[in-house]
């Protein structure tokens, strides 16, 4: 044999079958057929009987307890503490019942007897031992049988409305340190002055160390108020001298002043 040249074509070789491949369609439809005969079967061979509920056997139920239940008597505090009918000498214990006693009265009603023969006697003996005053005084005359009431009227202490001369009055701790209260002069003011209130700090020795004039109690008062008064009362409690003591004390000093007509400083003008 020749020896085929290098350069010649191979023999073609025949075609193989390819293998059929399951589409989607034919799994979907195979899995319907499948589930179709399943419920056949089931509707060919299964049972046709009526479901009859099963009868409950030994099943918990409720009831009502009696009186005489022995679980309702553990409840009992007293079962082992006090005689008791269902403890172990219930049998010989005989329990005899106590009727609580009576406390209402009972007794029947008894009436006092009138005596009616006695009926003013009292007043008889009275009035043959009363004598009236008519026959004691001559006519004319009244007794009086009730002594007065006696009255008794409030005592005011009622101050002048206007002071005759200027005063002073201290209150606090400084009330009772002052040896000689200073003669105040009449201030010179067309009008009724307002008290002045001070109120000063006193050191140890006795001086003075600060004094501040107080406010006005009410709008009255401070209507009334005048700086002729108010530098007046400052002046005379800078110069006050107390007793000394030991400590800082404080004290209000209360200025009522007495005021006289002002002087005329010019004459009226004479019209010709």
């Amino acid at each position: 044999m020749n020896p085929a040249p290098a350069d010649s074509p191979l023999p073609a070789e025949p075609d193989r079958p390819s293998p059929r491949t399951w589409t989607r369609t034919r799994w979907l439809t195979l899995i319907v057929l499948v589930f179709a005969l399943h419920v056949a079967l089931l509707y060919a061979f299964g049972a046709r009987k009526q479901i009859t509920p099963r009868p409950v056997i030994h099943a918990p139920s409720l009831r009502m307890a009696e009186a005489s239940d022995e679980l309702l008597a553990l409840d009992d505090p007293t079962l082992f503490a006090l005689p008791h009918a269902r403890d172990f000498a219930g049998g010989g214990l005989q329990l005899r019942a106590v009727s609580p006693p009576q406390f209402g009265w009972t007794e029947p009603l008894r009436w006092l007897p009138l005596p009616t023969n006695e009926l003013g006697a009292v007043f008889d003996r009275f009035m043959q031992t009363y004598r009236s005053p008519s026959t004691e005084f001559p006519d004319g005359f009244a007794a009086s049988l009730r002594p007065p009431a006696p009255t008794n009227a409030p005592e005011l202490a009622v101050e002048p409305a206007l002071p005759e001369e200027s005063t002073l009055r201290i209150t606090g701790e400084l009330a009772q340190r002052l040896p000689t209260l200073p003669r105040l002069p009449s201030l010179p003011y067309h009008d009724v002055i307002a008290p002045s209130r001070v109120q000063v700090l006193v050191d140890s020795s006795g001086q003075v160390v600060s004094a501040v004039l107080l406010p006005s109690d009410n709008a009255v008062e401070a209507a009334g108020r005048a700086d002729v008064g108010d530098t007046n009362a400052l002046n005379i409690a800078r110069g006050l001298r107390f007793t000394p003591a030991s400590g800082l004390a404080f004290g209000e000093l209360v200025f009522r002043w007495h005021t006289v007509p002002e002087p005329a400083t010019n004459a009226p003008a004479v019209r010709p």
